[in-house]
């Protein structure tokens, strides 16, 4: 594969997609654990809110958010941090004798 074609998919795997699969993630674990255990200890100690539930929803809803703008709006090779990133790329590999 050639470098830039391989600095491409590097880029193209953001860190937009790592906080919104980890949001996901980590938010169906505290929903789930919110809907299967809720014991009156911890009502007492929450004002009778299920913070696990709560958390939950809201991390989906942030995780969402983070793979609606990865997918609405992806890195392309006209985005100018890309084109900076590719040129570095090139001006490091000439600067160093070429291939790495």
């Amino acid at each position: 594969m050639p470098k830039r074609s391989a600095k491409l998919a590097d880029l193209a795997f953001d860190i937009r997609s790592v906080i919104g699969a980890l949001f996901v993630v980590y938010g169906l674990v505290c929903l789930v654990w919110g809907l299967v255990s809720f014991p009156p200890e911890a009502a007492e100690k929450t004002g009778g809110v299920n913070l696990n539930l709560w958390a939950g929803l809201g991390m989906l809803v942030v995780g969402a958010v983070f793979v609606a703008w990865v997918v609405a709006k992806p890195l392309t090779a006209d985005d100018p941090a890309v084109r900076e990133a590719l040129d570095d790329d090139a001006t490091s590999g000439a600067a160093d004798g070429g291939d790495r």
